[in-house]
């Protein structure tokens, strides 16, 4: 009989399953769908794609992990761990269409990263690596077509290297078992093979990683480069997470990954060396300890320290491409090390974080206004308390820091399911001028967690099953003087977004967003430098639409205008996006006009790319953007990628800027890529 019950609820599920098999870059772009240039598309992919291949076991989970995956709101967590709790393990991935506000649209979104069965597997660890399947190794090359001005041998410090960007990464990987793999990286401009003073460097960048996870007491175990993410990274934040604005509910809260093997070509902002958690079901315990090689500017000016050799700035760019980036090149040596202590019980979490840096040589930046409260020295010891509650249809979490400076910072926020209709998100930030956290990545309208202040809402409203309306208000200041503002200063920040499903092959979504933030501006007559508000106002609207099952296509419109004092300016983009696809072959291709009066009303539109990475271009001045690519997957275990994409510019004769800059009104690039599985 339940074996019957299962079946009438799995069919309609599986017919949808059918109908709709997985597109990882169409799901992503579907639920974080805001055009900026500071929301991470790549790491979005990537965290999608863990989940993917590793799909969460829903009767060995617990509440954070279930929120991490940002689909499910705290009310349907509750729902899902009361029916484990009071039934059972789930017997069929089918048996979630049973629990309240599991819909079936819901279950559609949630199937392809969750499971309810774990095979058993007695073979040894080499035994496992030697026949998983998950065996893949990517090689990128990208190329600007036109010449720039760096390489260009007349020039002062031209590039060493050729303009041919190249990329390898090799991964193999099981789900809650064992991920191996290296990355290695060359950036256009630098060279390919490099003797430095002590060794010969095939690639600029190379990485590599052994991660371990489920061994006994052993929960997780990293070698080599890896990231942790604890609490809600105001000490340890160097992972996943979302910005301002991608998603009005989820995306406030930092969700805690822990230890993470780290697979990225960012040249910064990760640890190597050796990180270990220790526990049961219930505690936790990490520790770490990282040794790495920083970019940075030996100086020994003692008019600007008290210092006989500092270093001004942190370089964290990557590039090396001429001599004086060469230079500054792991110049800078950093130690660091810590951990934290953690509970979790079915709907509690709590814990503790600590981290101390050491360097080399002590890090002072240049005195003056803005700056004076920045980290100075060569040691700092950041740590704090941490805490998230799930209760009924409220999740409330927040995390309390201090620096060795004696800055403190704090975040606290909740999520909670007002009605099955309205979901409903709030939080509050403090981060002094003087805190100090290397590895940091609090919520906030800054990049940098410090000298930040702030109050988050945001509402999402499901009248109708086709119907959503998500909004979000954020009102900030920065208590102390911040780059070229010369007095402490304020601002806010409001979205609204309408999305209308006509049907599963009809889209339609509006969204303005408006952003007040105050700087400094010269006035005319006085010749004094005062605060003025510059206000940004963005307009996009989207339709995207089914033709065929092989055709799909997307029509968009955006709109920018920047006031700021009596200045005005404007811009417009109009977007026809064209997507087809015939036996192994997939074409995706763009054509775009865009009008800007200037930097301030750059329009931020994200375009596909080649798999793992995304294109989030800036459209400047005026002028047509174009891209064709094209995926044949020429076999089970190999696929190719080749894109080319145009800029033609109309209101210039050069485009780029310094070394970058290229001769002419026409910018083309051509990518490809191949994907080798073994």
């Amino acid at each position: 009989m339940k074996s019957l019950l299962l079946f009438s609820l799995a069919l309609p599920i599986m017919l949808m399953a059918q109908e709709h098999d997985i597109d990882l870059e169409n799901f992503a772009e579907r639920l974080y769908q805001l055009q900026d240039d500071d929301l991470p598309y790549d790491q979005i992919y990537e965290s999608l794609f863990q989940y993917y291949m590793h799909p969460i076991n829903l009767n060995k989970t617990n509440s954070e992990e279930l929120l991490a995956l940002n689909i499910l709101s705290p009310e349907q967590v509750n729902k899902l761990m009361n029916h484990l709790h009071e039934n059972g393990p789930i017997i069929s991935i089918y048996e979630l269409q049973s629990i309240p506000l599991f819909t079936t649209e819901l279950i559609r979104d949630l199937l392809p990263f969750v499971k309810v069965n774990e095979r058993l597997d007695s073979r040894n660890l080499w035994q496992r690596i030697l026949a998983e399947d998950n065996n893949y190794l990517l090689l990128r090359h990208f190329r600007t077509l036109q010449s720039k001005k760096g390489y260009q041998t007349d020039e002062n410090d031209p590039y060493t290297g050729d303009p041919n960007y190249l990329y390898a990464r090799y991964r193999i990987s099981r789900s809650n078992d064992f991920s191996l793999g290296f990355t290695l990286e060359k950036d256009a401009g630098e060279q390919l093979l490099r003797n430095g003073s002590d060794q010969l460097s095939l690639t600029d960048f190379q990485s590599y990683h052994l991660f371990l996870k489920n061994k006994g007491l052993i929960k997780s175990l990293a070698l080599g480069d890896y990231q942790i993410q604890l609490g809600q990274g105001l000490v340890f934040g160097s992972g996943f997470s979302f910005g301002k604005g991608a998603e009005t509910i989820h995306t406030i809260r930092r969700n805690e990954i822990g230890l993470r093997p780290y697979t990225s070509a960012l040249e910064s902002g990760f640890f190597r060396g050796a990180g270990v958690s220790l526990g049961n079901k219930n505690w936790t315990y990490t520790m770490v300890y990282s040794s790495s090689n920083q970019d940075a500017s030996i100086l020994n000016d003692t008019t600007y320290s008290d210092f006989e050799e500092y270093v001004s700035s942190i370089q964290e760019t990557g590039y090396h491409r001429n001599q004086s980036e060469l230079s500054r090149k792991d110049q800078l040596h950093e130690t660091s090390y810590g951990g934290g202590i953690s509970y979790q019980s079915r709907f509690v979490r709590l814990g503790v974080t600590s981290i101390f840096n050491r360097f080399d040589h002590p890090i002072q930046k240049k005195p003056n206004n803005y700056n004076q409260f920045e980290f100075r020295g060569s040691e700092n010891w950041t740590g704090s308390i941490y805490g998230s509650l799930l209760w009924q249809n409220i999740n409330a979490f927040g995390e309390l820091a201090q620096s060795s400076s004696g800055g403190v910072a704090y975040y606290a926020g909740l999520i909670a399911s007002l009605t099955p209709l309205v979901d409903f998100s709030f939080s509050l930030r403090n981060y002094d001028k003087d805190f100090h956290s290397f590895y940091a990545n609090g919520f906030g309208e800054q990049s940098r967690t410090i000298n930040e202040k702030g109050a988050y809402w945001g509402l999402k409203f499901t009248p109708h099953r086709k119907l959503i309306l998500a909004v979000y208000f954020d009102h900030f200041e920065f208590p102390w003087l911040r780059y070229r503002v010369d007095a402490p200063s304020r601002g806010s920040e409001y979205s609204g977004k309408l999305t209308y499903k006509i049907s599963r092959k009809v889209q339609l979504y509006a969204q303005y967003r408006e952003e007040s933030k105050e700087v400094s501006a010269t006035e005319s007559v006085s010749n004094l430098s005062a605060l003025v508000p510059g206000i940004k106002r963005n307009l996009l609207i989207n339709a995207d639409y089914e033709v065929t099952p092989a055709i799909t296509m997307k029509t968009r419109v955006q709109t920018s205008n920047y006031a700021l004092g009596k200045s005005k300016t404007a811009g417009f983009a109009l977007m026809q996006d064209f997507q087809y696809k015939i036996w192994r072959l997939k074409f995706d291709a763009r054509f775009a006009i865009f009008d800007t009066d200037n930097y301030d009303n750059r329009i931020y539109a994200y375009e596909r790319d080649l798999l793992y990475t995304f294109s989030i271009p800036a459209y400047s001045g005026n002028g047509v953007r174009s891209y064709i690519m094209m995926r044949y997957s020429i076999s089970k275990r190999l696929n190719l990628w080749i894109k080319y994409s145009r800029f033609k510019y109309q209101d210039s004769q050069t485009n780029g800027s310094g070394l970058e800059e290229i001769a002419g009104p026409v910018r083309s690039d051509i990518r490809t890529m191949l994907k080798i599985n073994f």
